[in-house]
C-alpha cells in the first residue's frame, strides 16, 4: 500500500526518472498526499494481477512545467477528466496507470486512485518522461491515446477523438495553450491484456526505491549520487557549474538550453544540455555524448537532488548522469517517436552504456 511518507520518496524519485520534465515533484506530492489523507492509502498492483477484460486509464498533467510553477492546479480537475471519460467510454475503469515518471506525473496516479479508491499499476508509457502525447510505448502496441479528456482549472472540459496518436498531441496542445498552458488529463484507455504488454513495468517502485535511497544517503552523509548511479546502472558524464540557461515557453513546451563549465576532473570541458520539457541531448565542447531516448538527468552536487528544467540556475553545481532507456525505446519504431532525428538533431542514436564513461 502506498501511503502519505511513500509520496516523499517516489515524488523524488521520479523527477530522476523524469529527466527534468513531468512537472513539480513538490506540488505533485502534495495533491496525493492531500488525497490519501482524504480517503485513504492506494494499493499498488503489477500489471499482470488485472483481468484482461478490465480497464485502465493513464493520466497526467499536460503542459510546459513552467507555466506549472505559478499555475497551480484546484485540485479537481483530474477526477473530473476520470470521470468524463468513464461515462463516455460506459465501462468502469478497473485500474490507474501512470503515463510517465516524472516529479508531478508519478504521483497524480495516486490522486485518482484515493479519490477513486482504485489501484495504481506499477509501471508506466515511458520509463521516463517525454514532453508529446504519442510518445509512449502504449503507441507503439495500437493504442489510441483517444478517447481523452482535457480539463483546465477554470471548469473547462474538452473531448477529442482523432484518426491517429499524433493528431491528439497536435489538437490538445492547442487546447492546452488556449486554457492558459497546462492541463490535467485521462487518455490512453486500454483493456488489461494490452497493458500487459504495452507498459514500462516497475517505474513507480523503482521511482520509491531511488526516493528512499536519496533520504537514507542524506540521514547518513553517505554519497547520494553515487548511491543513485549504482542502482540505474547509470554513469556520471560530467560534473559542471551552470554558465547561462535559455528558457522560454514555445508552443506550449519549456525549451532551451543549458551550459556548463566543466569542473574538477572535467575542468576545460564545456558542456551543453538542450531540452524541451525533458532533457534531450548533452554535448560535450559541442559534440554530441547522450542523446534521447536515452535518459539525461541533473542532480544537485551536493544533494543528490533532481534539477528539473525550470529550476536551473545561474552558478548551480551539478552533476549529470546518463542513464540507459527502456529496452522497447531501442526499436526502429521507438526511434521513430523519440530519437534524436525527431526532434531536429543531426546525429543518430549511439545506445549509452554505463561503461562508457566520459574521459
Amino acid at each position: 500500500m502506498i501511503d502519505v511518507a511513500d509520496l516523499d520518496d517516489i515524488a523524488v524519485g521520479g523527477a530522476i526518472l523524469g529527466t527534468g520534465g513531468g512537472g513539480d515533484p513538490y506540488i505533485g506530492k502534495l495533491m496525493a498526499q492531500q488525497a490519501i489523507r482524504k480517503y485513504g492509502p492506494v494499493r499498488l498492483i503489477d500489471v499482470d494481477e488485472m483481468k484482461d477484460d478490465e480497464l485502465a486509464v493513464p493520466c497526467a498533467m499536460m503542459g510546459a512545467p513552467t507555466v506549472m510553477v505559478e499555475k497551480i492546479p484546484q485540485g479537481g480537475e483530474i477526477m473530473e477528466a476520470f470521470r468524463k471519460l468513464e461515462r463516455f467510454l460506459g465501462k468502469k475503469i478497473g485500474a490507474v496507470l501512470c503515463a510517465e515518471a516524472g516529479g508531478l506525473n508519478s504521483t497524480i496516479p495516486f490522486i485518482v486512485g484515493a479519490a477513486a479508491r482504485l489501484p495504481v499499476i506499477d509501471g508506466d508509457g515511458m520509463g521516463r518522461a517525454y514532453p508529446e502525447i504519442q510518445m509512449v510505448t502504449f503507441t507503439m502496441h495500437g493504442v489510441s491515446a483517444t478517447p481523452m479528456v482535457v480539463v483546465d482549472d477554470k471548469g473547462n472540459s474538452i473531448l477529442l477523438e482523432t484518426i491517429h496518436n499524433k493528431w491528439t498531441e497536435r489538437l490538445a496542445r492547442t487546447a492546452t495553450i488556449e486554457m492558459g498552458g497546462s492541463v490535467l488529463i485521462a487518455l490512453y484507455p486500454m483493456l488489461g491484456r494490452v497493458a500487459k504488454k504495452a507498459s514500462v513495468r516497475g517505474t513507480l517502485s523503482l521511482a520509491r526505491r531511488l526516493g528512499q535511497i536519496l533520504r537514507e544517503s542524506r540521514a547518513t552523509h553517505a554519497g547520494a549520487v553515487a548511491a543513485i548511479v549504482s542502482q540505474l546502472s547509470a554513469a556520471t558524464i560530467f560534473h559542471g557549474r551552470v554558465t547561462d540557461i535559455e528558457r522560454r515557453t514555445v508552443g506550449g513546451f519549456a525549451r532551451g538550453d543549458a551550459k556548463f563549465a566543466g569542473v574538477d576532473q572535467y575542468r576545460g570541458h564545456d558542456y551543453r544540455i538542450e531540452f524541451q520539457n525533458e532533457f534531450l541531448i548533452a554535448e560535450r565542447d559541442g559534440e554530441p555524448m547522450v542523446t534521447t531516448p536515452d535518459l539525461i538527468t541533473l542532480l544537485d552536487v551536493d544533494t543528490g537532488a533532481p534539477i528539473t528544467t525550470e529550476t536551473i540556475r545561474f552558478g548551480l553545481r551539478v552533476v549529470a548522469i546518463a542513464i540507459p532507456c527502456a529496452p522497447q525505446w531501442r526499436t526502429p519504431a521507438g526511434l521513430a517517436l523519440v530519437g534524436p532525428r525527431y526532434f531536429g538533431y543531426n546525429t543518430d542514436y549511439r545506445p549509452f552504456r554505463a561503461s562508457e564513461r566520459a574521459p
